[in-house]
């Protein structure tokens, strides 16, 4: 994303588009395959971008966002702690009593089931949530 496009004339799903190209590596090929994953997960995902340049997905509540750094792609899910995870998937921000992140590193695989209904379960939880 070239520093001249004005950001607020683009949507979400615009500047996540010209994020995963900007990177052009394996962090962009990750964050492209996390956020399909996300979709498939839940096609009713709304995507913003968030706190100068964070993909993050919605569904009655933030589900979980895709941060991009030097060496890795962090899937934070702002819930997390809540979150039962028998794959064993969350693996950084463990300390913490609300958030879990999952690290995805270059060339490691994903366990799109088990992310999938990692996905699935925030959605269930932030419906469970929702005031009427």
């Amino acid at each position: 994303m070239k520093k001249s496009e004005p950001q607020n004339s683009k949507s979400p799903s615009q500047l996540i588009d010209a994020r995963i190209e900007e990177l052009g590596d394996c962090r962009g090929e990750m964050l492209s395959r996390l956020r399909t994953l996300v979709k498939e997960a839940d096609p009713e995902v709304v995507e913003e971008w968030k706190w100068r340049g964070v993909p993050t997905w919605y569904h009655d509540g933030i589900i979980c966002t895709g941060e991009t750094y030097k060496s890795v792609v962090k899937m934070t899910f702002a819930k997390g702690a809540a979150l039962k995870d028998p794959s064993g998937l969350f693996n950084s921000s463990l300390e913490g009593n609300t958030r879990r992140a999952i690290d995805f590193h270059e060339g490691e695989n994903v366990n799109e089931k088990a992310l999938k209904s990692l996905v699935r379960a925030a959605v269930a939880l932030n419906k469970s949530n929702v005031k009427s």
